[in-house]
């Protein structure tokens, strides 16, 4: 142990962070024992928003619906004077439905007899303004911009005709153009022409009338506005797999299988095409984009995946066509271990930035990869997902899950990172020094009963999670084991999850149902 000149002892290197302990804390759309799901009602999209204050969700049906957090309401007065309370919080996000609108409908192109359907493919919160909230909706086809506002309601308030109810000394009193209230309709209305000649008629004396009472307009209740402020649309010649906004609060880019656009949210009928990977001809195309995503807050700075497992990422400021790439990520596998499927699992089917921008997220069929944007020979860690799944990757091909595109996402302070599985199951792993936590949680009201060794065909009485309509083919039944002893269903995958951008809260979609756990 050292000590210093002013007798101060040296602290100690901290060691990682201690595993998070789980808890259910909300669900939405939860299914009753042996309710069908309906297709439309899938979940297919799933963001907060930057401030955590507010979730989105898209479905397969075309609609977005919005969830407003609630447990920071309670508290009232100013941000310095809650600074000042001093009592330990312990309270979790906790959110309620606000709102949704029906964002895209299904369409159909003409030219080339293709059906576009509405599936809510991505969502991106954009920058508040004015009270209001903005968001970036995208289906295959056709990107929307919209905004949600809260509008006051008009109301006139009703004229008292009785003068015993005037306050006070006020000037303000009751007409006495009419002592009937039962002539006078609604907004001051009249029943009959005769009343109507009075008012004509009528004189005011000098001085005025002090019991002359006007209606006043009041603004009681509120409703949601839902607009679509901009569509952009007959950009992409193929389906749009992601959008991302820019840090500047102006521009955002859309990426589809061989290009990247990059629009003005302002402008909606030109952008500019600034990754271009189609071949002159197409035989000799050997891969496609998969995601892109800006950096947190270099608005120059962007990434993006390709089906062969590489990471591009590329600066706007040096060519208009960013055909070359400033840094290249890629991890070489040894040629003895290739095989029919090893390009198919190398697929990277999402990556996300850290919040400080450092590191690059990345989820392939069987891993979960870290990336040093400083260092380019290979990722900082790797974590094993769907290892236990390698000898099963004929049975996963025969039924399509091979080509199943998990979501990742990182805590906000870059310390963990988590990534959905089958069986609505989903891994959350501690990524810094140190750390070797690793936990693998449920998608129900009891998130962590997966932890326990159960028989290999669970009992079907655990949960309606698990009470799901399984499609037909080789993926209907349970082949095999997780590394854990649990039976794992191709049929029941999460997919879409998303981590609260300040608090160690994250939101999981399993099929039609929104389960929220806190930490």
């Amino acid at each position: 142990m050292d000590v210093g000149d002013s007798g101060d002892v040296a602290a100690a290197p901290a060691g990682p962070p201690p595993a998070l302990d789980w808890k259910f804390s909300q669900v939405f759309g939860e299914r009753t024992a042996g309710e069908e799901v309906q297709e439309v009602d899938i979940i297919s999209a799933i963001e907060f928003e930057k401030r955590g204050d507010h979730l989105a969700t898209g479905d397969r049906g075309g609609r977005v619906v919005l969830f407003e957090r609630t447990d920071t309401k309670e508290n009232s007065g100013s941000r310095r004077d809650l600074e000042k309370i001093d009592y330990p919080t312990s309270r979790h996000p906790e959110f309620r439905y606000k709102t949704e609108f029906q964002s895209h409908e299904p369409e159909f192109d003409y030219l080339k007899s293709l059906e576009i359907e509405e599936k809510i493919n991505k969502i991106r919160w954009c920058q508040t303004a004015n009270g209001a909230l903005f968001l970036l909706s995208t289906n295959d086809k056709t990107i929307k911009f919209w905004k949600v506002q809260e509008k006051k309601v008009k109301k006139v308030a009703c004229m008292n005709m009785d003068p015993s109810k005037v306050i006070g000394k006020s000037n303000i009193g009751i007409s006495s153009v009419s002592s009937s209230t039962d002539s006078h309709l609604a907004n001051g209305g009249y029943k009959d022409k005769s009343s109507l000649n009075l008012i004509n008629d009528f004189k005011f004396p000098p001085g005025g009338i002090p019991s002359l009472r006007l209606p006043v307009v009041t603004y009681n209740d509120t409703s949601l506005v839902t607009r679509c402020r901009r569509v952009y649309a007959h950009a992409h010649d193929y389906h749009i797999n992601s959008i991302s906004n820019n840090s500047d609060g102006e521009t955002f880019i859309s990426a589809d299988d061989l290009r990247i656009n990059l629009w003005n949210l302002e402008i909606s009928n030109q952008s500019f095409n600034i990754v271009d990977n189609k071949p002159a001809n197409m035989e000799d195309l050997t891969e496609v984009i998969t995601c892109a995503e800006f950096h947190p807050s270099h608005c120059s700075t962007l990434a993006y995946s390709s089906s062969k497992g590489s990471i591009r990422l590329i600066d706007l400021r040096q060519s208009a066509l960013c055909d070359k790439h400033s840094k290249l990520f890629e991890e070489h596998d040894a040629p003895t271990s290739k095989s029919f499927f090893t390009e198919i699992i190398a697929s990277t089917s999402d990556i996300k930035f850290g919040r400080d921008g450092r590191y690059i997220l990345s989820r392939d069929y069987m891993t979960l990869k870290l990336w040093d944007i400083n260092m380019d020979s290979g990722p900082v860690s790797t974590f094993q997902v769907h290892e236990y799944l390698r000898t099963k990757l004929c049975d996963l091909y025969e039924n399509d899950s091979i080509f199943d595109k998990f979501e990742c996402c990182l805590s906000g302070d870059g310390q963990r990172v988590a990534t959905g599985s089958y069986s609505n199951l989903f891994r959350v792993f501690g990524c810094g020094p140190g750390s070797n936590e690793s936990t693998t949680l449920e998608a129900s009201k009891n998130p962590m009963r997966r932890q326990v060794q159960t028989p290999s065909r669970p009992s079907r009485s655990l949960s309606s999670l698990t009470r799901v309509v399984r499609r037909a083919g080789g993926g209907g039944e349970n082949p095999g084991v997780d590394a854990n002893g649990n039976s794992f269903d191709f049929s029941t995958k999460l997919l879409h999850l998303a981590w609260h951008p300040s608090e160690n809260s994250i939101a999981c979609a399993a099929a039609n149902s929104l389960y929220m756990y806190y930490a």
